[in-house]
């Protein structure tokens, strides 16, 4: 799957690239025709620990899923993210697999 990875008022590391390529590679096992990813890693300028914002869109024929979570580490925001899409990812093929 291609993944499109952009970050906001920060330089990304290679590992974090690597590591967010593995985590939503693992999707493909739940429904394996998403088309691509697009993930934004963004620092927000607030006092609090909780700066770290991760949304992903994944394309999938019919529609997109979007999901959008703040956490203290970009790592901590992509494991919740591919949680909850591995979720919808199941549900989107129950239903698929219901009408056919």
């Amino acid at each position: 799957m291609k993944v499109n990875l952009q970050s906001v008022n920060f330089n990304v590391d290679q590992k974090l690239v690597n590591f967010t390529q593995t985590k939503l590679d693992k999707l493909e096992t739940y429904f394996s025709r998403i088309i691509h990813a697009d993930v934004f890693l963004k620092v927000m300028n607030t006092s609090g620990k909780e700066n770290k914002v991760t949304e992903i869109l994944l394309s999938v024929p019919g529609g997109e899923l979007m999901i959008k979570k703040i956490n203290k580490t970009f790592e901590e925001g992509v494991d919740e993210c591919v949680s909850s899409l591995e979720r919808q990812l199941k549900k989107r093929k129950q239903k698929l697999n219901a009408h056919v």
